[in-house]
This record gives C-alpha cells, sequence and structure tokens, in this order.
C-alpha cells in the first residue's frame, strides 16, 4: 500500500487542493495511507477536521508532507522550494508544463524524481482527460473575466459584450475550437456577444457547426483569417494547445496593435508559454498588463479563481489514475498503463516527454527505459 502525501499549494492565490476528504475517503478505504498538510482545503471549506474523519493524517508542514510522501499528489507544478524536497525514487504527480519551464524541468531532473504531469495523461480516445475539467474551467472563465476588463473601470473601452438595442455587440474572437475555445465560445454566445472561431481542422470545425449552427462565425485559422479577426475583435481569447509542447505564437505584436484601445486579450495557452506574442506569465495578484493598449490577461493558474469547484471536477478525473498508481506502483503502472505511461515526463534523472526534451535541448529517452 502506497503513502500518498498532499502539499498546501503555495503558488500566488492558489487554493486548489489535490484531494477532498471524499477522495481521501476512497485511497483510505482501500487501504493507502494519505497525509495532509493542515489547513490545505481550508480555504475552500474543506476543514482538517473533515480530511481526519475521512481517515487522513494531518501533516504539520509542507516539510513533513515531501519527507513521508511516496506520491506527492498536488494540483500546480512544484516551485522551486517544493521540487528542492523532491527525491530519488519519490513520484510527483500534478500539472507541470515543462516545455516552457527549463528552470522547473532542470529541477525535477536533478531530483532523481518520477513526474507525471496531468497534462499529457492520455485516454483511449487521445482526449486528455485530466486536462479536460481544468480547460473547461478556463475557457468558461476567460469570458467572465474577459467582460470584467472591458469595463471602463478597469482600463477597459466601455463596451458590453451584448450591447443592447441601439448599439452593436462586442466582437469575441476565439483561437482553437478544441475544449477551452468550446467552452469560451459556449459562454460568449450565452452572453449575447458577436462571436468567431478559428480552427485548423475542419473535421472540428464540422463538429462546431453541428452544436452552434449560425450562432457563430466559423473560420479556417490562416494568416489573413486571424489578422482580421483580431483587428475587429473587442476580445480574443487565445486556447491553442499542442500536447506537452510550448504553445506556438500565432498572434503577432502587429496583430495586437491593430485592435481598439481598451480591448482584451485573454490567453489560455499561458502555462505552456502562450499564444500571443506579447503574453508574459501574470498571477491572480496581478492578473492583467496593458501592452499597446491593450488589456492582457494570462494567469498561469486560471481555475484557482474558482477553487472549489475546479478541485472538486480535477479530483473527479484524476483519482482513478491516482487509485492505480498507488495500488501498483510507479514501475508496474507506467509498465501496464499506456495513458499513464504517456504522463510520465521525467523519471530518474531522464526527460521522458519528447515535447518537453525537444523544447528544452534534452535527449529523450523512453519511459520504460528510464523508469
Amino acid at each position: 500500500m502506497a503513502i500518498i502525501a498532499v502539499p498546501k499549494e503555495i503558488k500566488d492565490h492558489e487554493y486548489r487542493v489535490g484531494l477532498t476528504p471524499a477522495g481521501v475517503n476512497e485511497l483510505t478505504r482501500i487501504g493507502h495511507t494519505v497525509y495532509i498538510e493542515t489547513n490545505a482545503g481550508a480555504r475552500i471549506g474543506f476543514s482538517d477536521e473533515q480530511y481526519t474523519n475521512a481517515g487522513a493524517r494531518i501533516a504539520r508542514n509542507i516539510e513533513e508532507i515531501y519527507s513521508v510522501g511516496e506520491i506527492i499528489f498536488k494540483v500546480k507544478e512544484p516551485q522551486t522550494k517544493e521540487y528542492k524536497m523532491l527525491k530519488q525514487g519519490q513520484t510527483i504527480f500534478s500539472f507541470l508544463h515543462l516545455a516552457p519551464d527549463p528552470t522547473q524541468t532542470k529541477g525535477l531532473v536533478e531530483s532523481g524524481c518520477n513526474a507525471i504531469a496531468f497534462e499529457t495523461v492520455t485516454a483511449n480516445d487521445n482526449s486528455l482527460p485530466i486536462l479536460v475539467p481544468m480547460s473547461i474551467v478556463a475557457g468558461r472563465l476567460s469570458i467572465q473575466k474577459a467582460a470584467t476588463y472591458l469595463e471602463i473601470a478597469n482600463g477597459g473601452s466601455g463596451i458590453l459584450l451584448s450591447g443592447v438595442p441601439s448599439t452593436e455587440k462586442a466582437t469575441v474572437t476565439i483561437i482553437g475550437g478544441g475544449i477551452a475555445g468550446y467552452n469560451a465560445a459556449l459562454m460568449a454566445v450565452g452572453a449575447g456577444a458577436n462571436v468567431i472561431i478559428l480552427e485548423k481542422s475542419l473535421k472540428r470545425l464540422s463538429q462546431l457547426e453541428e452544436i452552434f449552427g449560425h450562432r457563430v462565425n466559423l473560420l479556417h485559422s490562416n494568416g489573413d483569417n486571424l489578422a482580421n479577426a483580431v483587428a475587429k475583435s473587442d476580445v480574443v481569447i487565445g486556447s491553442v494547445l499542442i500536447p506537452g509542447a510550448s504553445a506556438p505564437k500565432i498572434v503577432t505584436k502587429d496583430m495586437v496593435k491593430s485592435m481598439r484601445q481598451g480591448s482584451v486579450i485573454a490567453d489560455i495557452a499561458i502555462d505552456q508559454g502562450g499564444c500571443f506574442e506579447t503574453s508574459k506569465p501574470t498571477s491572480h495578484s496581478n492578473p492583467v498588463y496593458m501592452e499597446c493598449g491593450v488589456t492582457h490577461y494570462c494567469v498561469t493558474n486560471m481555475p484557482g479563481a474558482v477553487s472549489r469547484t475546479s478541485t472538486i471536477a480535477l479530483q473527479a478525473a484524476s483519482l482513478p489514475f491516482l487509485i492505480e498508481l498507488a495500488n501498483k506502483g510507479v514501475k508496474k503502472c507506467i509498465a501496464e498503463n499506456i495513458h499513464i505511461k504517456n504522463g510520465l515526463n521525467v523519471a530518474n534523472g531522464k526527460v521522458t516527454c519528447k515535447e518537453v526534451a525537444d523544447a528544452l535541448g534534452y535527449s529523450f529517452v523512453e519511459p520504460l527505459a528510464a523508469i
């Protein structure tokens, strides 16, 4: 049986937690030991008492968590303090987003740990099942945030997404029609905006037409269509994803300059480096900045803004994988489950995700060889 340790997240305004009391109960009921750092879920309504009643042991501090845990199960990528506490033979299972982050990658490699990334765990249909719920949250939240930052008091152009009779609606362009882009469109359409979706896949464009009908404008994502759509938009949402790899910078600075002053950009791809040339990571403490007269919202842990919703949704997707990992151990699990094997990014000082290796100049080692 495994010892699973859940730290309190230390990233700026990150109140999500790896496990809820219900999740702890599932694990302890089948014989695993779970440590939860004190007050790890307090901010979103999960008390130490609730965790104890579910069978958890309460750790006094983060050092104890990293000392006792065989599997460190958390939400966001380990911060500097955390990856310095990881050690040979230990497994960390969380979001990692390594391709645009050479410092974290180096820290994980040097630790000798096994690092499994939520965002590259796969399913039979080639989807990314642990990433999906957070993509849904980020897509929906992006429109909520954009609407706020369009307000004059927040530096915006003073436009209401829906408009009113006698005025034009706001134009919202969404780059990428995947899970995050679809959910952004769902919210934007619901808010009454004029919505454009740019997508490369013709098959996906057909699927989106079946869903939205004439409520959105669907365009093939090419240079001309992208430039024209960005120029006339009040809001642009970037939701481009290449699993495991850095996001491509498909919106240039010149395109951003073409937007109306006070318009808003929300870069959902910022965890993977962002898809706007003008994007740079921000935090919930300082979520936006102005460049070219356009508000940029580039928070690297967007779903953390709605931490309780995000925690419950994330656990529903991740817990089955954690149970299998705890039941079998990392070596057997990687050997038997191709989807968790695809999640392994670093093992025993080797980079085992090709996209990360290519992005950062490491030699790629097959997961089974490294483990």
